[in-house]
């Protein structure tokens, strides 16, 4: 099942930098079915509602420029669950993810 996220008010940040997502069994980079570029995971902060937690979102290419503490924007956040086995879980892809700090002008 994906489940669209509404990201109004939930605020993110970067918590460490991106890594290429790694096939499993072949350690190749993994490519985005619809795109064939490659995907990356991005480990974000996540605050709103009174709590806090980190999450692992998948994201077609690398977020570039992204800082720790980065404030950041997650356009188009959807989470999936998934079944392997007796194992199962929930997990996060999205569209793009962009800095909310001013580009510095020269």
């Amino acid at each position: 099942m994906r489940l669209p996220i509404d990201t109004q008010a939930i605020k993110f940040g970067v918590a460490r930098a991106s890594e290429p997502v790694v096939d499993f069994e072949t350690k190749a980079p993994r490519l985005d079915a619809a795109t064939n570029q490659p995907l990356f995971n991005a480990y974000l902060f996540v605050s709103g509602d009174g709590t806090s937690d980190s999450i692992t979102v998948k994201v077609v290419g690398e977020p570039k420029a992204l800082d720790v503490f980065t404030p950041i924007r997650v356009v188009g956040l959807v989470a999936s669950t998934w079944d392997i086995g007796d194992k199962h879980g929930v997990s996060f892809r999205a569209e793009r993810i962009e800095s909310l700090l001013a580009k510095a002008t020269s």
